[in-house]
């Protein structure tokens, strides 16, 4: 398989339950560089999230953030490429939603913030103790968050409406599709309903890299574990999905590898692609 390209989700994919990067996926990731194959990662995380064991990999060089929102170049952090929501949509999605009970996450070039009673009542947000601890270390906190994203309207790269109900998350997903035809939604875990200007997306982002590269779509492969990366597996030459996956997502996959937790990034790096030792 003569794969040029490798596109890689972090959360529940290339990292551990734990967050953390395994020695065996980090030296797959190394040998797949060494053997001129280039690695990108591709993440709902926001730029200045990104864990420093995975940017740091001498030899990743570009990161698709925000779901798309947002592509870096990591050696500088100079953002190759953006959208942010149009002002009129962020209104009407913050309209349309503050009767619900949610809270919001904002994304603003690389840097994420979060309203104060997601911190304070994480339970009643759907957050486990690993993800609170993970918004609490990556996010600025905010004593009115609406507030901020209304004040902030012109320049959001995304909005997370975070909620703790599934028959209401997917009402508020049907509910916005239908009102507003210039936004992108996905959704990489259950509390979340992740929203960006309709040209974002992962699959977009591994476009714009494999352009940016001069690599055709189909020497491409990219790896994922949520619904958020159903449009980039689908798209790429080759995709993975994690054993660990969501059922729509592996429905589209060309492959189903090990766990997250049993390094299924590296064993499908040495085993299926064949682009490490």
């Amino acid at each position: 398989m003569d794969i040029k390209l490798v596109a890689i989700d972090l959360d529940r994919t290339t990292l551990n339950s734990e967050g953390h990067l395994s020695e065996a996926n980090r030296n797959a990731i190394l040998s797949a560089i060494e053997k001129g194959v280039h690695v990108c990662i591709a993440s709902g995380r926001a730029f200045d999230t990104l864990p420093k064991e995975v940017i740091n990999i001498p030899g990743i060089e570009y990161a698709i953030t925000s779901n798309g929102a947002a592509i870096y170049r990591i050696e500088d952090k100079e953002c190759m490429r953006s959208f942010v929501l149009k002002p009129e949509s962020v209104e009407k999605i913050m309209e349309m939603t503050k009767d619900y009970p949610v809270t919001y996450e904002a994304f603003i070039k690389g840097t994420a913030y979060c309203g104060k009673e997601y911190i304070n009542n994480p339970v009643k947000y759907g957050a486990t103790p690993h993800s609170l601890n993970y918004v609490k270390s990556t996010r600025i906190i905010k004593e009115d968050i609406a507030a901020f994203i209304k004040q902030h309207k012109h320049e959001l790269d995304s909005i997370d409406i975070v909620i703790n109900d599934t028959p209401i998350k997917e009402n508020i997903i049907k509910m916005l599709g239908e009102s507003l035809d210039d936004i992108y939604i996905t959704s990489s875990i259950k509390q979340l309903i992740e929203i960006s200007y309709k040209d974002a997306g992962k699959k977009s982002g591994l476009l714009f890299i494999s352009e940016l590269l001069s690599i055709p779509v189909e020497f491409t492969a990219a790896f994922g574990d949520a619904d958020n990366d159903i449009d980039m597996v689908k798209f790429a030459g080759f995709g993975v999905a994690m054993a660990n996956a969501s059922d729509n997502l592996k429905a589209v996959a060309d492959y189903i590898t090990l766990t997250n937790d049993e390094d299924g990034l590296s064993h499908a790096f040495k085993n299926v692609l064949k682009i490490s030792d």
